[in-house]
């Protein structure tokens, strides 16, 4: 359900041709999220980058006001270390995206500010040439960061104020200088917002549209999942069904021979079910078999799996599985099924559903095939059925004594 709203939502923005540049509220939030730790890490890495640039205008200064270079250089370093740095360190930590981006404003505002007040702090010739660099400050905030749109207006509007608070009253820089100075920022500004929106605008559809392929193929995933399932699962009980139990006994009987441990199996077949499918109709044959596949489900946990076999047959496969412990549970699900009441007047007015169960348990051997363990619980099956039904019969020692023996020399012989 989530996912569904998120597609409406994404669908609903990629179709939006407003100029507006966030998302509705659910779908920011996860942009927000999804990108946040991408976007701190770029913008510090930015940062790290801008100020060694930042600090190559020292030679700028040394060259137009030696006489105040050494609080020049304080100031630049002191801006720095005082203020830029511990925001690029809080950033790295994680903080909200708002305070993230108001606090990369603050930084372009400072820059801004700091040069500003180095210009006026010297009156030597040809000193406000400086004015002229000042477009570069927004051309890091508004594009080499860059910020978000909004605050990179915001950041703009401002810095192109406190330009203007300390050059109208600069007494060395001519008037006309002035103006054209003024003149470049507010182009570069221009400029600069509009490659910021776009960049913005590009970034969050291409968000968009990778987040709906990941949405979509998740759906894909869950319906290859489903279809996976459907195609190992008897749709009728919703248990395992054939396919599912000849892959899972290859499987097994290669761990168990591997292993060296012991495989266990049980053929389930329900007692006179043709009379009762015959009595009651198939929809309510339908209904039995449900009942009896669940309450085998229900009392073989600790089994491998459970499938059916076909028509009323079930089997069940057992790993680690000791002789004794599979005729325990065998004898626990004949009693379960019994104890379930269900009337079979189809067979005689007093009978009720019963299962016999054929239950063998062998050690895997080269000498053996995986499908020797079904015939020999469908031979104890069969002994089950003529010992009169509603009976457990188990493969007898014999047989897998003989195998045993049979395996023993097949290891002497190689």
């Amino acid at each position: 359900m989530i996912n569904d709203a998120l597609l409406e939502a994404i669908e609903a923005e990629l179709k939006r041709r407003r100029f507006r540049l966030r998302f509705a509220k659910m779908l920011e939030a996860r942009f927000e999220a999804d990108t946040q730790r991408r976007r701190s890490h770029t913008i510090v890495v930015a940062g790290l980058i801008a100020i060694p640039i930042y600090f190559l205008f020292l030679i700028n200064d040394y060259s137009f006001r030696p006489e105040i270079f050494t609080q020049i250089l304080l100031l630049r370093l002191g801006s720095i270390i005082v203020f830029t740095l511990p925001i690029f360190w809080l950033i790295c930590r994680g903080v909200r995206p708002a305070v993230r981006e108001m606090l990369m404003a603050s930084v372009v505002v400072l820059t801004m500010l700091v040069s500003c007040v180095i210009l006026t702090a010297s009156t030597a010739p040809y000193s406000y040439f400086d004015v002229f660099s000042f477009g570069l400050i927004l051309v890091a905030g508004n594009i080499f960061f860059p910020l978000r749109f909004s605050y990179a207006c915001l950041s703009s509007a401002v810095s192109i104020l406190v330009m203007l608070i300390f050059v109208a009253d600069y007494e060395p820089m001519p008037r006309e200088a002035k103006h054209l100075a003024m003149l470049g920022m507010f182009t570069t500004t221009l400029f600069t917002l509009v490659t910021n929106y776009r960049l913005e605008r590009s970034e969050r559809k291409s968000y968009l549209l990778v987040l709906r392929e990941r949405i979509r193929a998740g759906y894909y995933q869950e319906d290859n999942q489903k279809l996976s399932k459907l195609s190992l699962t008897d749709p009728l009980t919703n248990i395992a069904n054939r396919r599912q139990f000849d892959a899972r006994l290859t499987a097994c009987w290669q761990d168990a021979a591997e292993q060296r441990t012991c495989l266990g199996l049980m053929v389930i077949d329900i007692d006179y079910f043709k009379a009762y499918n015959d009595y009651y109709g198939h929809l309510q044959g339908d209904e039995c078999l449900r009942q009896v596949a669940a309450a085998m489900q229900h009392e073989s946990r600790d089994a491998e799996l459970v499938a059916r076999f076909g028509g009323e047959e079930f089997v069940l496969l057992m790993t680690s599985a000791a002789p004794t412990a599979a005729q325990q549970m065998a004898e626990r699900i004949r009693h379960t099924i019994e104890a379930l009441q269900i009337s079979n007047h189809g067979y005689s007015l007093q009978s009720v559903i019963t299962v016999s169960i054929g239950v063998a348990t062998v050690y895997p051997s080269d000498s053996l095939q995986s499908a020797e363990l079904l015939g020999m619980a469908d031979a104890a099956l069969y002994k089950a059925k003529q010992q009169g039904r509603n009976c457990t019969w188990v493969a007898g020692k014999e047989w897998r004594l003989k195998h045993e023996a049979a395996d023993r020399l097949g290891r002497i012989s190689k």
